[in-house]
């Protein structure tokens, strides 16, 4: 890991910035909408099954709740509450989503290689994810909201500097083919 000769990155900056208005607004609508009118938004993941709910919050907390609605399964118990309000996101999701704001905000400042260290906390930073999921999945225990949110954001946190290192090879590789055909 290395510090940035550039003071940052300004790719990596712009994504930031969209990650945390993001994470931003999910924890805002909670806040925004009247306190208690949002309490149990329990269903299931890829589908949407809260739209007489969402459709009568006003713009824009109902895009905010609906893209939870479509991506998490926004159990209550496993859920965070603002404002006596469900935020958006499950306590896993809502972490993950705030790890990616964080790992990619760490991105805009500093530059890491991608190498067999980097992959190998990859894999070290997917087992307490794994391992918890696993073991709800097979009953073997219920997890916490904060064990949820440790693990997600341990795995968010992981993968923003991922995708940072992505935005850096990429670009690497079309200055090469830029310098090349020159």
């Amino acid at each position: 890991m290395v510090k940035r000769e550039k003071l940052f990155s300004k790719s990596i900056l712009v994504l930031f910035i969209i990650f945390l208005i993001w994470v931003l607004l999910q924890f805002i609508a909670p806040l925004a909408l009247p306190k208690g009118s949002v309490s149990d938004l329990s269903g299931l993941t890829a589908l949407s099954d809260n739209e007489e709910v969402i459709d009568s919050m006003p713009a824009p907390w109902n895009y905010v709740y609906s893209a939870g609605d479509k991506m998490c399964h926004e159990k209550a118990e496993r859920s965070f509450f603002l404002n006596d309000n469900q935020m958006p996101f499950c306590s896993r999701c809502t972490a993950i989503w705030l790890g990616l704001a964080i790992g990619i905000g760490f991105m805009v400042f500093y530059k890491i290689e991608l190498d067999e260290k980097f992959v190998f906390l990859i894999i070290i930073g997917l087992v307490p994810i794994g391992v918890d999921g696993l073991g709800q999945l097979f009953g073997l225990w219920e997890s916490t909201n904060l064990i949820r949110a440790v693990t997600g954001l341990l795995i968010g946190i992981i993968t923003g500097v991922a995708i940072g290192i992505i935005i850096d090879e990429m670009k690497e590789i079309f200055y090469l083919n830029k310098t090349q055909n020159n």
